[in-house]
């Protein structure tokens, strides 16, 4: 459930138009050391605070709605504190982790996805939980877990719907070899001739038959 703790504060007056305001927010001074002190023992950003303001005989339940820090140094500036009531249902954003080493990561080499960080709930403020766990051992690659699958506290209602993907297994990127080059076995450079332009005769083939005879037959003819 939510962290509740006790802080003191005391009125802080105001003055000009927003203290003539019926609705307007009520100004509290509270020590920085207090507000330090119970941010650091809260395990979740949802806090049930019992506002016990000096001068008044009963305390008021609050839920802190923001915090801002100074950019310098992240001390606390500024609290916003939400009122609610112990018998009215509230809508609140909370944390959702996973816990356990799903199965097809462990064994598989998949990978864990989670697709939601938190999950919007309704209930009343003492059932408000600082966050939601989800046992997510038995999944395997391809299997999910959505919103209508997680058992939630009693008294609790999941306002995300119920279709959503919270968790899944995906399968292990698969890198592709490199495709080695195929060399070609030509046998040789390919030879390329120059084409003949129109027209231009082809020199004459030098062949045996159009050698002059040898000196021996020349002299035998001379004889007759």
């Amino acid at each position: 459930m939510a962290k509740q703790v006790k802080l003191t504060a005391e009125r802080r007056e105001t003055t000009g138009r927003s203290a003539m305001r019926k609705d307007k927010p009520q100004p509290l001074q509270v020590l920085r050391r207090d507000i330090s002190v119970m941010l650091s023992h809260a395990s979740g950003e949802n806090i049930l605070v019992e506002l016990e303001i000096a001068g008044e005989k009963s305390s008021r339940m609050a839920m802190i709605q923001e915090i801002q820090h100074s950019p310098v140094g992240g001390d606390v500036l500024h609290v916003d504190f939400h009122a609610v009531s112990m018998d009215e249902k509230i809508e609140a954003d909370v944390p959702l982790e996973a816990t356990g080493i799903a199965n097809g990561v462990k064994n598989f080499g998949g990978l864990l996805e989670q697709s939601l960080r938190v999950l919007a709930v309704e209930c009343l403020p003492r059932d408000l939980p600082d966050k939601i766990t989800v046992d997510v051992s038995a999944l395997n690659i391809g299997d999910s877990i959505h919103v209508r699958d997680i058992k939630l506290p009693d008294g609790v209602t999941a306002k995300t719907p119920v279709d959503l993907t919270a968790f899944s297994v995906l399968a292990p990127a698969v890198e592709e070899e490199p495709v080695a080059a195929v060399a070609e076995t030509a046998a040789g450079p390919e030879v390329i001739k120059e084409k003949k332009e129109e027209g231009e005769a082809a020199p004459p083939a030098a062949t045996g038959a159009a050698k002059a005879a040898p000196p021996a037959a020349k002299e035998k003819e001379a004889k007759k």
